[in-house]
């Protein structure tokens, strides 16, 4: 009769006692798997965002649409908000509404306002805002309005830089609002490609409402670039009324698009709030685009 596999497993146990005697090799074999462990957290690092151009963000909004709004918005890490209202205080002071709400909800939650853009008139200004969960994510510096494009945007992108919790990779989001579809927006997003040039690194993520799909040729230099989208040609606003297929989603323009040498996109979607055409008209008081969302995970 073989015995030699219980021989091996005899030695086997002889090995670990005698590892267990020698505190030096015990702490050298525990600090190598903890190492792996630790890399092993790191490849998993990841987080949620999106993206929700909410239609006149401020004084018009009820605090039942804040609710909704919390809700719909309480499951993710990084938000980015578009088209808070600038000509008076409200919009501000809904966006902490917004974020207060959704510090109840069991995660705490911080939150930054832009100054309103440097637009042509006040009627085209707006702000931005970015909210997150620290406990995720962590602020790297002051949040800040792209004055560099203020002459070439009819409204400057929002910056803001972040740091994964639990690792030391550091990147930037822009928040954006493009002009109109009518009023050549690509003019504008040209110049993003030069992002990852002036900001020293190639994690840069750029999302919000573009006016204008992923098949834009304006999006070239950018998937040359290694960039990579949430959605493709997929609608994000909605219609005034369902068409006879009862279909209520009407152009592809907002959109996340991010560095694929930096993450790796593991899920996204949009966040169809509106169901069924019964329910349209009040989903269109809410707003007339829907939200994007995308999860990251960091790359080795």
């Amino acid at each position: 009769m073989i015995r030699q596999p219980k021989k091996h497993w005899q030695r086997k146990q002889l090995d670990l006692r005698s590892v267990s005697k020698n505190p030096k090799l015990l702490g050298s074999i525990l600090s190598f798997w903890g190492i792996i462990l630790s890399s092993s957290l790191g490849l998993a690092q990841s987080f949620t965002m999106v993206t929700w151009n909410i239609q006149d963000l401020g004084r018009t909004v009820t605090a039942p649409q804040v609710e909704d709004i919390v809700q719909i918005l309480r499951g993710y890490d990084l938000v980015l908000i578009q088209e808070v209202v600038a000509k008076d205080p409200a919009g501000a002071q809904k966006v902490a509404a917004i974020a207060d709400g959704l510090s109840r909800t069991g995660a705490a939650w911080d939150y930054r306002v832009s100054d309103p853009t440097q637009s042509p008139s006040a009627n085209i200004s707006e702000r931005y805002a970015i909210l997150w969960k620290p406990s995720k994510l962590q602020l790297q510096g002051r949040p800040f309005l792209d004055a560099e494009l203020k002459e070439e945007c009819d409204r400057e992108p929002f910056l803001a830089r972040f740091k994964i919790a639990g690792d030391t990779t550091r990147f930037w989001v822009v928040n954006f609002h493009a002009r109109t579809h009518d009023n050549a927006p690509e003019e504008e997003i040209r110049y993003f490609a030069q992002y990852q040039r002036r900001l020293g690194t190639t994690a840069v993520v750029i999302a919000g409402d573009f006016n204008l799909d992923d098949s834009h040729p304006v999006w070239t230099p950018f998937f040359q670039q290694g960039y990579k989208t949430a959605l493709s040609k997929t609608p994000t606003t909605l219609k005034r009324d369902c068409n006879t297929d009862g279909e209520y989603f009407n152009y592809a323009i907002d959109n996340v698009f991010f560095p694929g040498s930096v993450f790796a996109k593991t899920a996204s979607g949009r966040v169809d709030f509106v169901k069924t055409c019964e329910h349209l008209a009040e989903a269109r008081d809410l707003s007339d685009h829907v939200p994007v969302w995308i999860k990251l995970q960091l790359l080795p």
